[in-house]
Order: structure tokens, then sequence, then C-alpha cells
């Protein structure tokens, strides 16, 4: 899988950034490995011609690029509502984005974030999902610490530093929030990202008769314990590079059939885990577009009335 890189010397623009710099980002983003190992690693990289700058600038997001849909976008209404989680952290806050020109009710979805707090990309997630006719509402997990702190690394910290179990909760109340937001048909679906991912089956596990189509991206399955309650149904994303979460698949896919669950998964070949992320160089464009494409026709026929 090439990986093409604006801003590259003619020599490093003939070479594709070698694969292992993008397992070792993934080793870091998830906590594997820190920011100095990360680093050192990268630096290793320049016997091969690369530069710190252009490999940084690579793997790395860039939030710039990941605006697909405007945030003044006149065809949508966006705010923050703020929302209880009594078994949580009690107060949260969420990116609440409506079809500005909605006259009745529509199904809503929420969106979960990765690692790292509600950072742009996510919020455009949020956005796309409104231009298609749906109520989206993406939570900050960050928001009792301050909310997202405008960069990932310092995201990153804050929530490994969050009670996983209140966190969960929070997620299931914001599930619960944006299901009985007065213009909502009562249709829940919910598409996450990496941990999002695994919120979403979470979700699915936990309140299966209040989730009515989840779709997580790379996301691990919810606790050995609660997988026996997943029914569906369900659409999973999974890159073919990625290791790390694709080893968790077999199991989880061995419940699902036990469980006689609803439930399609997809292979992107030579993707990594992030794909769908447009921020990095791990962005994929064909198959985001086209795993977006079976999100969105997949929630549209689960979550009509």
């Amino acid at each position: 899988m090439h990986h093409e890189t604006p801003g590259l010397s003619k020599g490093e623009e003939s070479r594709p950034i070698p694969q292992e710099a993008f397992d070792w980002y993934d080793e870091y983003a998830h906590g594997l490995i820190d920011r100095r190992t990360f680093m050192t690693r990268l630096a290793g990289l320049g016997a091969l011609g690369f530069s710190m700058s252009v490999l940084t600038g690579s793997l790395l997001p860039d939030y710039a690029k990941a605006e697909q849909v405007s945030f003044n976008d006149p065809d949508l209404k966006a705010t923050y509502a703020k929302y209880p989680s009594p078994k949580g952290h009690g107060e949260c806050r969420g990116y609440l984005v409506t079809p500005a020109a909605l006259e009745g009710k529509a199904p809503t979805v929420l969106v979960v974030h990765e690692n790292r707090g509600l950072n742009p990309y996510i919020k455009d997630v949020a956005r796309r999902l409104a231009k298609a006719g749906f109520i989206a509402f993406a939570p900050d997990a960050l928001y009792p610490l301050g909310g997202y702190p405008g960069n990932d690394d310092d995201g990153r910290a804050m929530q490994r530093s969050m009670d996983r179990a209140k966190l969960e909760e929070d997620f299931i109340a914001a599930a619960r929030f944006i299901k009985g937001h007065e213009a909502s048909t009562g249709k829940l679906g919910a598409v996450g990202f990496c941990f999002g991912g695994y919120v979403v089956n979470m979700l699915a596990a936990s309140i299966p008769d209040e989730l009515d189509a989840g779709v997580p991206y790379y996301g691990s399955p919810a606790a050995e314990a609660l997988r026996s309650s997943v029914r569906g149904p369900l659409m999973l994303h999974f890159g073919s590079l990625d290791e790390r979460v694709n080893a968790t698949w077999p199991d989880y896919e061995k419940t699902l059939k036990a469980n006689d669950a609803e439930y399609v998964a997809y292979f992107y070949e030579g993707a990594n885990h992030g794909f769908h992320n447009d921020s990095t160089s791990r962005y994929a464009p064909a198959d985001a577009e086209l795993s977006w494409s079976r999100t969105i026709e997949f929630f549209t026929r689960n979550l009509s009335v």
C-alpha cells in the first residue's frame, strides 16, 4: 500500500513510508509505547532517507484536512448540549448537529470519538451524518476535565486518566439522551472509531434493546461477560493491516454466530487502523468512501420507522 505525502523531496517522493512506521504510530496512539520511543523508532528510518519532519508530518494528525462539511454549512444547525450521566461523571456535553430544514422528526446517531476526546475529525463525521438527514450527537468524554484540549497528545493523556467504567456510563447516558431527543423518531444508531468502535460494541452488549443499529470501525468487542447479549444489527469495518484489533475478531464472531446476531463485517485490503480518518496518512480514501456509503445505507435501512 503506497502512502502519498505532499512536500517530499524527489527521493522521498518515490518511496512509500514503510509499514512499520504506521504500526509504531498505532502503538503510540494506543499507549503501548511512549512518545520518546515512537520518535526514537522514527529517527531510525533516517538511514533510509526519510527526514523526521516528513515522517511526523505524515503520521501525526492535520485536522485542517478533516473538514469535509463546513462547521457553518447553511444546511445544518450545530450546537452543544449538556446531558446528565448519574452513573458516570454527573454532567456531560456533546456536539449536536441537526438538519436545518428538519420538519417533524428524524432518526438519531451517536458518534463516538477515539481515545483522545472530541477532535475536529469526529465533529466533521457528525456533520456528515446530519447532511444525510440524521440527528447526530458526538459526546466529548473529556468534558468533565474541561473538554478536548486542542491537541491529541494531551487529549489522550486526559482520557487515559479517567475512570473507564464511568466513561462507559457517560456514553450509555449519551445514547439514551439523543434517542429521547424531542425531534427523535425513537430510532438510535451509533458509529464509533477505535475506542469509539469498542464503545459501539459495548452499547450493543449493554443496551441491546435500545440500540437499533451499530457501526464499529476497527473496534474491539465488549467484555466477554457481556457479549452474549449482543443481537445487532451490526456493521463492522476493519483494516486488513490492523493486526491488534483484527486478532479480537474470530472469538467475537463466534459469539455473534452463537447469539444468532445480525451482523456483517468488512475487511479493507491494505488498509491500516484509522483508515477512515482523513487527518493522517493512514487515510485510505477509496476504502473510507466505500465504508461510509455502506454505513449510511445501513443506518437508513435500520433506522427507518
